[in-house]
């Protein structure tokens, strides 16, 4: 999925590796885009030997972006090449299994904008039977196992369960707009932003609400 994000990124414009980073910080929000550099110039090296990426320069060693203890190869700038972009074509126009997993939808969905909508569509469906098969299993151990759990434990059952039918419903309002093909509304993504996950990190998510008193 790395390899998804990054050339979908170099897509849009060559980067070096601290860019990337960002990049992917921003893309994929915090949580998803944990990415250390190494595990990201390892990835890069893949793509290079496989004819993906190339690299287009340097940028000056003074460049104040760059932190101060990146090495030289933090200043290497990337660009995508024909057969990466045709490797792109191929990676984003996939909507198997693998894409309704929590990363792998992530990362598609941050590139939904450039997918097709039959895409986008069987993508959204599919995750969302997969988040509703966790809903009921979720409320499966509620009912069987509720009153064995102590109040911590109970919780955070609870707090899975919200999650997972705060997202259903995001993904049926999603789902109806591509049906009709609308993009999501600006009213629903002021909401979200309005919205916080009950974690304590202070952090917006979509997926997330508490419904009880």
């Amino acid at each position: 999925m790395l390899e998804f994000a990054i050339l979908g990124l170099l897509h849009e414009s060559p980067m070096h590796g601290y860019e990337l980073r960002k990049e992917l910080a921003a893309k994929l929000g915090s949580i998803r885009a944990a990415i250390s550099y190494g595990t990201l110039y390892p990835t890069l090296r893949r793509l290079q030997s496989a004819g993906y990426i190339t690299e287009a320069g340097e940028t000056p060693p003074t460049t104040p972006e760059v932190p101060a203890l990146t090495s030289k190869r933090g200043r290497v700038v990337y660009k995508i090449t024909a057969e990466g972009k045709e490797r792109f074509a191929d990676l984003i126009a996939q909507a198997g299994p693998e894409t309704y997993d929590d990363a792998g939808f992530g990362i598609h969905f941050a590139f939904f904008a450039r997918t097709d909508q039959a895409t986008r569509l069987r993508i959204l469906e599919g995750r969302r039977r997969k988040v509703e098969e966790r809903r009921e299993s979720m409320r499966d151990v509620l009912a069987r196992a509720g009153e064995r759990l102590d109040a911590y434990t109970l919780e955070l059952q609870r707090h899975g369960l919200d999650a997972c039918e705060r997202e259903v419903r995001w993904l049926e309002e999603l789902i109806v707009n591509e049906r009709s093909g609308r993009q999501p509304s600006q009213e629903g993504r002021e909401a979200s932003q309005g919205e916080t996950t009950r974690d304590g990190t202070g952090e917006t998510s979509p997926h997330v609400q508490d419904e009880r008193p």
